[in-house]
């Protein structure tokens, strides 16, 4: 009888132990696994992979406290976009937001001094396929860790776009990827034509302004993007495949410049002085 009694006991106790142990496995089978978002599942617009592109949250600080001086100025280049939002600078503003598809290509198009199209393959296929370096992996780890609250969201305003506002209001603000993307692309492509790097390099830099007119960013999450955009373009330039587009995109440029198809760059006026 007690023989009979631990075996029921020892045949009960397995039973349960398999349950649970079946139970946690298939527990584990649910959970969705990591979405990866890099060059493995869109090379489209991704040269890179997770963890090539330095760790934007080791490299920047974080963002400003709401009682030092550069949130004031936060506070301040805020109020400034919204006097610019009903002018010809707050509509290019609008436009700037546009980073998918072609977008990146046509705001960088007129100071690149020649369409970039697909008239330009080389060219297109390297601004577009880098964009998510700049734009996400660059700036990803720093955006998830602090989540930092956008200021429409923070002033309960409206945006110049109201239409992306519920969208961008659970994507954190620090650093701006819009910003990194800009700067990225206009440092790349100032190195295929530094004839007009003065105009490329400046539309870079309004792309970056035009989120703070926008009220998408504060003017700290913008000057942090223009980091992590730098910092991106030089982890880009040691990847093969990268390489090897840029050459690409270098040799179409200098085809077009042979044929007279690229616009002069703007000479700059020199300030004389007298003795």
């Amino acid at each position: 009888m007690e023989k009979r009694l631990v075996s029921t006991l020892r045949n009960a106790t397995c039973a349960l132990f398999f349950a649970v142990a079946t139970t946690l496995s298939f527990a584990q089978d649910a959970t969705p696994a990591k979405k990866i978002k890099d060059h493995r599942t869109n090379p489209e617009v991704f040269f890179l992979q997770e963890g090539d592109v330095p760790n934007s949250y080791l490299l920047l600080p974080p963002p400003p406290d709401g009682a030092s001086i550069t949130f004031l100025n936060d506070q301040a280049r805020y109020t400034w976009g919204k006097t610019m939002r009903n002018t010809p600078r707050g509509d290019q503003a609008v436009t700037d937001a546009r980073v998918e598809g072609n977008g990146v290509p046509e705001a960088f198009s007129e100071a690149f001094g020649v369409e970039i199209d697909e008239n330009t393959p080389e060219i297109l296929k390297l601004v577009v396929g880098m964009r998510e370096d700049a734009g996400d992996l660059g700036t990803r780890e720093a955006k998830n860790y602090y989540n930092r609250q956008r200021p429409f969201s923070f002033y309960s305003e409206d945006t110049c776009n109201p239409e992306q506002q519920e969208e961008l209001s659970t994507n954190g603000s620090y650093p701006s990827g819009h910003t990194s993307i800009g700067w990225a692309t206009a440092l790349v492509l100032a190195e295929i034509n530094p004839e007009r790097q003065n105009e490329i390099l400046k539309r870079g830099y309004e792309m970056g302004e035009s989120r703070v007119i926008c009220g998408y960013h504060f003017q700290s999450d913008v000057d942090a993007g223009r980091i992590t955009g730098a910092v991106t373009v030089a982890r880009l330039h040691a990847d093969p495949a990268f390489q090897t587009q840029l050459e690409k995109a270098k040799a179409e440029f200098k085809k077009l410049k042979k044929q007279g198809k690229v616009a002069k760059g703007t000479p700059v006026p020199t300030k004389t002085t007298t003795d």
